[in-house]
């Protein structure tokens, strides 16, 4: 397999099965009769490695790969699927913070074509398979499954895990889960299976008895992360990292009572080499320190509210460079906008990227220093070009602007 057959093969992948990261909602195929039928057709895979399920709005990418990173250095091999990838559509699916095996993508997209007919997935559940199958291939002691887009309906929810996370419950994706708080809170708590034990790392009583009400319907254990008491600290930087930090410790708890061997110090040491353990960025991720410049793929309200407040915090002139898709309620954003700042607004290069000029109304009424670019690339070396030494660039808005600067920057800075 050459590199170009590689490329070739997955972006026939992206052309054949509709993706929602890119496509958005026409492309979300709610239900698990699709990804029953996959995992029937590949001998159920899912069925054949030991699990773990996290779900949750925010903070369900961060809280899986400190886990990955903690039971790593407790010596397990752990396959970890988090989605979407930044760079190369490999990182979705890594074993020890290595991505997936390239001849193994090229390979098993080979057998994709060869589906019958009567199954039409979705680049996710293609994704999914994939994941359930280089697990089981692999031996993997342990697999992390990220849930992708809500829970209940979500394709890895075929998996029957050793326990279960939702990290939190936000509004975000209305137009699929429900406007309330309450409808979210049900469509995470759909994962929740019987006798499979449930973290739940959510402050809001509202939400905190949805999910405790559903654990008792399916008579199972409800640990609530909010009343652990912790000072450890890990690598990936932000204040928020503090509240997944505690589900973290609450997995951790519940896979020891399953007679996993994991010690205090392998705990505190893999929350602080969750960058060297998993390859993780894009959470409150420095990319240079002159002038300091952090990425972040915070992208609805209550993720750009902790995130814009801790930017707050930094005493220092910024740059921020801001990019948004489609279904993004940006008159949302601009409330929430950073002091002490001058904006970079640009569109994202994928199919579901917004240009600034559609939302133009809203930053002359918010009153803002700006400048509109035609893509994430013009924002940043503008902002390099004015930013002095002691000044500061911030990234973000959209998986897919700290992606896409990644991808062209990371590159260069290598």
């Amino acid at each position: 397999m050459t590199n170009q057959e590689y490329q070739e093969a997955v972006e026939w992948l992206f052309v054949q099965a509709p993706n929602y990261q890119i496509d958005g909602e026409k492309a979300y195929k709610p239900g698990l009769d699709n990804i029953t039928k996959l995992c029937n057709f590949f001998d159920n895979p899912q069925d054949k490695i030991k699990c773990i399920h996290i779900g949750g709005t925010n903070g369900k990418g961060s809280t899986s790969n400190m886990l990955a990173s903690v039971l790593q250095e407790s010596g397990y091999n752990i396959g970890l699927y988090n989605s979407p990838h930044l760079i190369d559509f490999t990182e979705r699916i890594k074993i020890n913070g290595e991505n997936c095996d390239k001849e193994f993508v090229f390979q098993f997209i080979q057998k994709l074509k060869t589906l019958p007919q009567d199954i039409l997935p979705s680049f996710f559940e293609f994704t999914t398979i994939m994941a359930f199958e280089y697990f089981f291939q692999k031996k993997v002691d342990f697999a992390i499954i990220e849930v992708g887009l809500g829970g209940r309906l979500d394709s890895t929810n075929i998996i029957k895990p050793l326990v279960s996370a939702i990290t939190n419950v936000q509004l975000d994706h209305q137009n699929i889960l429900g406007n309330t708080i309450e409808e979210i809170a049900f469509e995470k708590a759909g994962i929740i299976k019987p006798n499979i034990p449930v973290v739940s790392g959510d402050e809001n009583e509202v939400v905190k008895n949805i999910i405790k009400s559903k654990a008792e319907q399916e008579k199972t254990t409800f640990i609530d992360a909010t009343k652990i008491k912790s000072n450890l600290k890990s690598d990936l930087k932000g204040n928020y990292q503090e509240k997944n930090i505690r589900v973290v410790l609450a997995l951790v708890a519940e896979l020891k009572k399953l007679d996993l061997k994991i010690s205090a110090e392998d705990l505190e040491k893999g929350l602080l080499k969750v960058h060297k353990n998993t390859g993780f960025i894009g959470r409150w991720f420095e990319f240079s320190q002159n002038p300091l410049t952090i990425c972040d793929t915070a992208h609805n309200q209550d993720g750009l509210e902790h995130v814009f407040s801790q930017l707050n915090s930094i005493p220092k002139h910024k740059h921020i460079i801001l990019g948004f898709v489609h279904d993004k309620k940006i008159d949302e954003v601009m409330a929430l906008l950073p002091e002490n700042s001058e904006f970079y607004f640009a569109k994202p290069a994928i199919n579901r990227g917004r240009h600034p000029q559609e939302y133009e109304d809203l930053l002359l009424e918010a009153k803002i220093i700006y400048k509109i670019f035609d893509s994430i690339e013009d924002a940043y070396l503008s902002a390099k070009q004015q930013a002095t030494a002691n000044e500061m660039i911030f990234i973000g808005g959209s998986n897919f602007v700290v992606g896409e600067f990644l991808e062209k920057n990371l590159t260069d800075k290598e």
